[in-house]
């Protein structure tokens, strides 16, 4: 996609903007709702701004007003000017303006800043509130640039554009009012003056939203095509992908800086329509208000407060049109960060809980693009304290059969319940209560190694954080550590091995104590003896739950209850070892190839 400035591209296509990001755009509607709600929240405080800047505005009227007496006395040949009073009355005039502009600035930008860390807050807790699966699909681009660039975009329009916008609106409204109030004929020179900045707006605005909103996706795709690049470093650099890489990014970078280009073309075309309204507003103000002192129907001394009054409408109504603009960009940013809530949230049915733990996925259908299933028809029941390993080839479908047993994902259609209470209609919180899922990933946070473990069990004492910790066989080292609980782990504190990274995980486990876990070999990254030594750990706390190990490896197979055998997204086999071996089915084959 390309374009010279002056050229302007192809509509904006709603589906291509979709399919450049995993997170909804809120739409026109949801932006408005919450923008009221930013209003009546901090309503007092904008009440406060327009009262200010109301008498910011009218203290700057009194010069004009002062002035046109003045000339109006002096073409009626008057000698007692009382020019001490005039001078005096501007300078108090121009004092109170003074202090009054910069409370409107102080009070502006405080508003700005309380709106700010109100979305900045309410983001971050709306997107934690999302169902995990949504978070999962989303991928690293276009959340982070939401967090970082929209972020970015917003604060200059929340610290500047809102505040400033509301200015610019009392400003011209109350200038057009006394324009209107001291000459009323003049006010024909706006009627003039109007249709073209309203066609050249319009014409503006109508173009300015879409076309940001194709530059905001085409940035999302941008980080998106550089993150994943850096993420996938080694995998890059081993399959020798970097100039497929490179061009993937040149022509993500091309599509964003055309838009860049046309978003520019619009503000060219729209400025120098400015520019002719100003002089077209003044030149009908003078050649009409001429017309009219020769006529009689007005004096001078209201034409020089008129002219003065349509003159100060220039900064006002280019005020609005910059700021505007500005909220363009703005809008756009903010129809990002709020279309989160157009994602149905994990509210759930709160009264739904389940009265057993027995896990069953009934008929699953599931997919993570439509039209195409990974899961196809599977029925799997696991009754309380049973260990079941899901085993088959690469891409079967048995990490996402893993993660729809654990809640993170719902069923496209069928049920995945827990003795009778579908984990999709429950709460996230509810469900990690009961269910818990254990993969290699594992982090640990900034903060203190008793702020880690609290993640779990937020009203966990310290007897309880050390029972956890000596649960998992991370006592000893965690004792040896200078502060204790008190420490300093994670970026720019102590630095944990993976190993004890996966056990500050795990005592997490031991805290939230849910009755059944998910594992997705939750020791595979670990090097052999490291993963021995957790694996004991992670017997320790295996006992007594139901236990669903996703097993990549057939050892961990070999002593489970009941194997299930995924193939192409269905349950080929399901048994004990040894009746699976017997069977010499699909089983025993991985299990004569595990073994050599």
């Amino acid at each position: 996609m390309t374009a010279a400035i002056g050229a302007p591209l192809p509509p904006y296509d709603p589906a291509a903007a979709e399919n450049a990001t995993t997170l909804p755009v809120g739409g026109p509607a949801t932006v408005r709702a919450y923008v009221a709600e930013l209003l009546r929240r901090h309503r007092r405080a904008f009440v406060t701004l327009v009262l200010v800047n109301s008498v910011a505005v009218l203290s700057s009227m009194v010069g004009p007003y002062l002035l046109g007496g003045l000339v109006e006395d002096l073409s009626a040949g008057s000698r007692d000017l009382q020019l001490g009073r005039v001078v005096g009355l501007f300078v108090f005039a121009l004092a109170i303006q003074t202090f009054f502009v910069r409370e409107v600035r102080l009070r502006g930008a405080m508003l700005g800043e309380e709106m700010l860390a109100d979305l900045r807050e309410d983001f971050l807790v709306r997107s934690v509130a999302l169902p995990p699966g949504v978070l999962e699909r989303a991928g690293t681009g276009d959340l982070l640039s939401r967090i970082t660039t929209d972020i970015d975009r917003l604060a200059n329009a929340m610290r500047e554009a809102v505040p400033q916008l509301s200015i610019g609106v009392v400003w011209t409204a109350l200038l057009v009012g006394a324009l209107t109030a001291t000459a009323p004929p003049l006010a024909l020179a706006v009627l003039l003056a109007l249709p073209v900045l309203l066609i050249g707006s319009r014409w503006y605005y109508r173009r300015a939203p879409r076309a940001y909103r194709s530059e905001a996706a085409g940035y999302a795709a941008v980080a998106g095509a550089l993150a994943e690049t850096v993420d996938a470093g080694r995998t890059v650099e081993a399959h020798q992908l970097g100039a497929r890489r490179i061009a993937l990014s040149e022509r993500r970078i091309a599509e964003w800086t055309a838009w860049e280009r046309y978003t520019l073309w619009l503000r060219s075309v729209l400025f120098p329509v400015v520019n002719v309204t100003n002089v077209l507003l003044t030149s009908a103000v003078l050649l009409l208000g001429g017309a009219f002192v020769l006529r009689g129907w007005m004096d001078v001394g209201q034409l020089t407060t008129g002219a003065l009054l349509s003159q100060m409408l220039f900064e006002p109504v280019g005020l609005i049109l910059r700021w505007y603009d500005e909220l363009q960009v703005a809008q756009v940013s903010l129809g990002r960060l709020v279309g989160v809530r157009e994602i149905e949230s994990d509210s759930g049915e709160e009264s739904l809980a389940p009265e057993g733990r027995e896990l069953v996925a009934e008929d699953v259908r599931f997919g993570y693009r439509a039209g195409t299933d990974v899961l196809h028809g599977v029925t799997l029941r696991v009754p309380r304290g049973t260990r079941v390993a899901l085993v088959g080839p690469s891409g079967a479908g048995k990490s996402t059969l893993g993660r729809l047993l654990a809640g993170i994902y719902a069923p496209r259609t069928g049920h995945v319940s827990l003795s009778g209470a579908e984990l999709s209609r429950m709460p996230a919180e509810r469900v990690r209560r009961h269910v818990a899922l254990v993969n290699q990933e594992h982090h640990v946070f900034v903060g203190t190694l008793r702020d880690n473990l609290l993640l779990a069990r937020t009203d966990a004492d310290d007897a309880e954080l050390w029972a956890a910790l000596g649960a998992v066989d991370a006592g000893t080292w965690a004792r040896a550590l200078r502060d204790g609980l008190d420490t300093e782990v994670g970026s720019g504190g102590l630095s944990v091995t993976p190993a004890q990274a996966q056990q500050i995980a795990l005592a997490r486990l031991v805290l939230a104590d849910p009755h059944t876990l998910v594992l997705d070999e939750a020791t595979s990254l670990l090097d052999p003896r490291a993963a021995r030594h957790l694996e004991r750990s992670l017997a320790r706390v295996l006992q007594g739950r139901t236990v669903v190990a996703i097993a990549h490896r057939l050892h961990t197979a070999h002593d489970a209850d009941v194997i299930a055998v995924v193939e192409d997204g269905r349950i080929s086999e399901l048994g004990g070892h040894d009746a699976l071996v017997e069977a010499d089915g699909a089983y025993a084959a991985l299990w004569r190839s595990w073994h050599g």
